[in-house]
């Protein structure tokens, strides 16, 4: 009887408290082969000593401390060549596996070839589902649809609909769709080969979707399978510096716009897109401040 295949989970932590060890652990629990790697953006919390003082000497577990914060991409990448295994499978530190997890995305894998990688349905502790699990690809004038909410003063027009596909039902079986969640993406190795590594240039956010993007490219399929499900604790790594967090974000879908729309959009439609990003992102920094100082009184 052939072995199933080994499955290499890659894990960034930043600070990612004791959540990350029940992470990990959760992943060694798979009941299939597996090695993790966790790879530490120079965490200044406890989450690296307690999980090296949990679960340090299970040898599936390799651990890398970087003396800096190098952002997602490039930390992630970093753990890719040494690596093994026919999947890889790129987890936030704040996302809980069941034991068939990784089973079932080899299985479903298996019978979708044409599949270079695959999400599931993300879920928040309470069960629903989390807005960027299912999504098309947030072109720019998709974000000028969500930005203006369009699509709520035209439900049903097929030209006016947002990147976020959480109001429509899910699929009885996997599909293959634009984009799935970030914080869980199952990756044949093959496929990783031809369209390489994550784009480095992105700090924190929207690196996902210039990897969907170059996927797609390649005419690799996106694949969602919606019969096996993750809880995704959003937010627990970020939690200490929200500000930081949204200029990233806002600056790594400036990226994204420039790299794969600019020559697809007229340049006043592009910028425009560009200018109510920056504007997104001084309104929500400044009723994040607003709101943490009134905390703090």
């Amino acid at each position: 009887m052939t072995a199933p295949p080994l499955v290499s989970v890659i894990i960034v932590n930043y600070n990612g408290g004791e959540l990350l060890t029940e992470c990990v652990r959760l992943v060694l629990a798979s009941t299939i082969p597996v090695m993790v790697y966790v790879v530490d953006n120079a965490s200044t919390d406890h989450s690296l000593l307690h999980l090296q003082q949990t679960l340090g000497a299970d040898q599936r577990l390799h651990i890398t401390s970087n003396s800096v914060n190098l952002g997602f991409a490039k930390a992630a990448n970093q753990a890719v060549p040494t690596a093994p295994g026919e999947y890889l499978l790129f987890l936030n530190p704040d996302c809980l596996i069941r034991p068939d997890t990784l089973a079932r995305f080899v299985t479903t894998m298996a019978h979708y070839p044409q599949a270079g990688m695959a999400g599931c349905l993300v879920q928040n502790i309470d069960g629903t589902e989390q807005p960027g699990c299912r999504r098309r690809v947030p072109t720019p004038w998709r974000t000028i649809v969500r930005i203006l909410h369009l699509d709520r003063l035209f439900p049903n027009h097929p030209a006016v609909q947002s990147f976020v596909l959480t109001s429509q039902p899910l699929p009885v079986a996997p599909v293959a769709l634009e984009g799935i969640s970030g914080a869980c993406m199952f990756v044949r190795r093959t496929a990783l080969a031809e369209v390489g590594l994550m784009d480095e240039a992105y700090f924190l956010h929207c690196e996902d979707l210039d990897w969907f993007m170059r996927f797609r490219a390649q005419h690799w399929e996106i694949l969602f399978i919606p019969e096996i499900a993750v809880t995704h604790v959003k937010g627990v790594c970020s939690q200490g510096q929200p500000i930081r967090v949204l200029w990233y974000k806002h600056r790594g879908m400036v990226r994204f716009y420039r790299k794969f729309f600019r020559r697809q959009y007229p340049r006043f439609l592009l910028w425009g897109v560009i200018l109510a990003v920056w504007l997104r992102f001084v309104l929500l920094a400044t009723v994040t401040t607003t709101v943490n100082h009134w905390r703090k009184r």
